[in-house]
């Protein structure tokens, strides 16, 4: 199956997509995850993308496209796989539907004051990026990632109102995006809820989305 998740910020993209790959046995496949690991081995393409975060700028299509097309080659994502941050763009949505078909887009909707109570308690790892939550997602051992042993720390933008601006910027950029695929019908429009406004745990998120996604297979 091949799935894109989206969703904004503190959704709980990165999360799902680790969860939901080991559920359904295909690879998690994160342009994040990707970058920083370029980065952090001073590939020319590491510095490339370096080049463009430092100085604020968005990594163009090309590359993000260059980077997708050589991981979807790979055997692991035959079966298919999880694309998390990708694509953002309408043109990189028109470049992978050239290399690709997809079976199912899910669009996460979190309310947004969920997201904001959120996001003011994540805690990531210096080291490996790895994110943990305060109050969803606690670690282990206060302040020490679990998955590398690194320091956990705040970002600065992880403030109230810095986190509403973000998710208004993210809903005018992703409008088109979700029009594109709704009009291919494959959007999965998914609700973590479980009918009476609660929250329901981790694992309970994920079977009900194995449960919602058995209908595009």
């Amino acid at each position: 199956m091949r799935i894109i998740i989206l969703g904004p910020p503190g959704s709980g993209k990165g999360t799902y997509s680790s969860r939901l790959a080991i559920k359904l046995g295909i690879p998690h496949i994160s342009t994040g995850d990707i970058f920083r690991e370029e980065i952090k081995r001073g590939s020319e393409l590491g510095n490339s993308i370096s080049n463009y975060v430092s100085s604020g700028k968005l990594v163009p299509d090309d590359v993000v496209n260059m980077v997708i097309e050589k991981r979807l080659s790979q055997e692991d994502c035959r079966e298919g796989f999880i694309l998390d941050g990708y694509p953002r763009t309408l043109n990189q949505a028109e470049f992978l539907d050239g290399i690709s078909k997809i079976d199912v887009v899910i669009n996460l909707n979190v309310p947004k004051e969920v997201i904001v109570r959120r996001l003011s308690s994540r805690l990531i790892c210096k080291n490996c990026g790895a994110i943990f939550n305060k109050i969803t997602l606690p670690p282990k051992v206060e302040g020490i990632c679990d998955k590398c042993g690194g320091e956990l720390y705040q970002r600065e933008d992880d403030k109230p109102e810095i986190i509403r601006r973000r998710i208004e910027l993210y809903e005018k950029e992703i409008a088109p995006l979700l029009e594109y695929y709704r009009k291919k019908g494959v959007i999965l429009d998914f609700y973590e809820s479980d009918g009476s406004g609660r929250e329901i745990s981790l694992d309970q998120v994920i079977e009900k989305m194995v449960e919602a996604l058995k209908k595009y297979l």
